[in-house]
């Protein structure tokens, strides 16, 4: 529960997105109740701002972006933030529905919500509000980057992910970790690197033969007169989650031990103010903060989440700032004997509607977009249901890429990985060839065709669904679980590995699939080097362009126990 000081944090935090209070009010009137100013207001607090966004995935321009409906925790997370989503959520952060607030961290009422309120997002708006509060507080802002931001579109594909080093320079960003940056392999990571006007923190990525790491752990910066360490802490699980053979000498890592190693050393050098950045994911890093002392903040990334509160464990606040560019967290400290006295946080709904361009990004985004634009606006087909992709199980989006392998690959079934990344779409908008690269933009497309047994196929889902429900959350590897289409089956996930998955149905047929029997499949994103097929964005686009309409119903073919 949250005790009353952070029961009224949050109220003053959400009553500026509040906007109006009662009944929905039609679109234009509503926005006219949230201002850029409403969205700012903020009582500073101490003499530190932190500011941190995190798994943009290379989004520059406003987009439409809906939370997951389901996020199940298991374990000790069982019903804490994040795994709290739609009403739930909103109860527990007092958010009242209809409101931009509910429209920002929920799913419930979605589309008529997003009509309301519009878009969110754009790395121009989130430019002015940074420059609007370093404004403010000259000498007290510190802005850091999650990582997951050279990966994501078709510009960033195109670009090899140089069109986003290119905007969060010209954002100012002052430090950054990474995952998806690692899919671009090792020598382009370390390019790009070098056209950086600022450290890639990753210290947890070491070289396989020599030990030694690869990249800066730490870097001390002073603000308001605080010495603040910021250790930056890649994705521990990349060379499973992603392709070994793009990083081949490259090892991850949680590394408990090294980081309070780093930590201490960093007590020790004189930090007053001790940030973990991290891509750990949520549930990992609250178990690091519940074994590590000493650090006080933790700005997570990975995981998606969009928590209205900073969650305090073991005297480590930890800020989950959302993704796809929606969110920008502003975390006020006063530091004291160097130890975190107070503080002030507020989770800032980039709504693009009512947020000015800044002129200067809104130019750089124009220009990396200009040689692409005539394909990336290419209408493709329409869609008369919403298309998104985030959930625990399955995400329409999701749906029609598996419905566009069953039939463009003449496949049985057809498997989608459990990415979190990748924009929505609402009911009546037209499919562009850019939104399907918002969810297929990876340097690994290929969409191959094979044979499984049905064994195997079991093999697979109970394979990802420990990643994604371990009860340690240090075996968990991110990540949501795989989609599939032409397939149904039951999964209980609170039994242990190997005894999750049951009633595994050919849809077509109706019947068990046969632990012995062959089946077609098609899948895209295989970390297996030398996969073969088409780009998995060429089948989607001609699919769609054959259907003309997308319309997908509700997903009826998952049946989950213990939830």
């Amino acid at each position: 529960m949250l005790d009353r000081r952070q029961f009224l944090q949050v109220a003053a935090a959400t009553a500026a997105i509040t906007g109006v209070s009662g009944g929905l009010l039609p679109g234009a009137l509503a926005r006219q109740k949230i201002t850029q100013k409403d969205l700012l207001k903020f009582n500073s607090v101490g003499q530190v701002t932190l500011l941190n966004f995190t798994d943009c995935h290379a989004q520059l321009v406003p987009l439409y972006f809906r939370e997951p409906s389901i996020n199940i925790g298991v374990g000790d997370a069982h019903g804490l933030p994040p795994h709290l989503t739609g009403k739930d959520l909103l109860k527990r952060f007092g958010l009242k529905g209809g409101t931009p607030g509910a429209y920002a961290f929920s799913s419930d009422d979605y589309v008529n919500l997003a009509n309301t309120y519009g878009r969110i997002g754009g790395m121009d708006r989130m430019a002015t509000l940074i420059k609007a509060i370093r404004a403010e507080r000259p000498s007290n802002t510190l802005l850091l980057d999650g990582g997951d931001t050279w990966q994501g579109s078709y510009t960033s594909l195109k670009t090899s992910g140089e069109d986003m080093v290119s905007i969060m320079n010209a954002m100012g960003v002052e430090a950054m970790t990474a995952h998806w940056e690692f899919t671009y392999g090792a020598e382009r990571v370390k390019e790009l690197i070098e056209k950086l006007n600022f450290p890639f923190l990753a210290g947890n990525v070491r070289d396989t033969e020599w030990e030694e790491e690869i990249f800066p752990h730490t870097q001390t910066f002073e603000r308001g007169g605080v010495k603040i360490a910021v250790i930056g802490q890649a994705f521990p699980y990349t060379p499973v989650a992603n392709p070994r053979y793009m990083i081949p000498t490259w090892s991850f890592g949680i590394r408990e031990k090294v980081v309070r190693k780093r930590v201490a050393a960093a007590r020790a050098a004189g930090a007053e103010l001790v940030v973990f950045l991290s891509h750990n994911g949520f549930d990992v890093d609250r178990k690091l903060a519940s074994r590590v002392d000493g650090i006080d903040v933790i700005l997570t990334g990975h995981t998606h989440d969009a928590i209205p509160d900073a969650i305090k464990v073991n005297n480590t606040l930890l800020v989950a700032s959302g993704s796809h560019g929606k969110f920008l967290a502003r975390l006020d400290l006063d530091v004291k004997g160097g130890r975190v006295t107070d503080y002030g946080f507020k989770l800032i709904p980039i709504l693009s509607d009512v947020i000015a361009p800044d002129p200067e990004m809104a130019a750089l985004i124009k220009k990396i977009r200009a040689p692409h634009e005539t394909e990336i606006s290419r209408v493709v087909g329409r869609t008369d249901s919403l298309l998104y992709r985030r959930g625990s199980f399955n995400g329409t989006f999701d749906d029609m890429i598996c419905n566009a392998l069953l039939e463009e690959r003449d496949a049985e079934i057809a498997l989608s990985p459990g990415f979190r990344w990748g924009s929505s779409l609402l009911p009546g908008q037209d499919i562009t060839v850019e939104d399907i690269f918002n969810q297929t933009a990876i340097t690994y497309p290929n969409a191959y065709r094979s044979e499984f047994t049905g064994a195997f196929l079991k093999e697979i889902l109970e394979d990802v669904a420990d990643n994604l429900f371990n009860a340690d959350p240090y075996y968990q590897q991110g990540g949501d679980m795989v989609r599939v289409g032409g397939m149904g089956y039951t999964i209980n996930t609170n039994n242990p590995m190997g005894k999750r998955i049951s009633g595994m149905t050919l849809l077509k047929t109706g019947a068990p699939i046969d632990a012995a029997k062959n089946y077609v499949v098609s899948g895209w994103a295989s970390v297996n080097e030398g996969t073969k097929g088409p780009p998995v964005y060429d089948i989607v686009t001609k699919y769609v362009e054959k259907k003309k309409v997308i319309n997908i119903p509700p997903n009826q073919n998952i049946h989950i126990k213990n939830s």
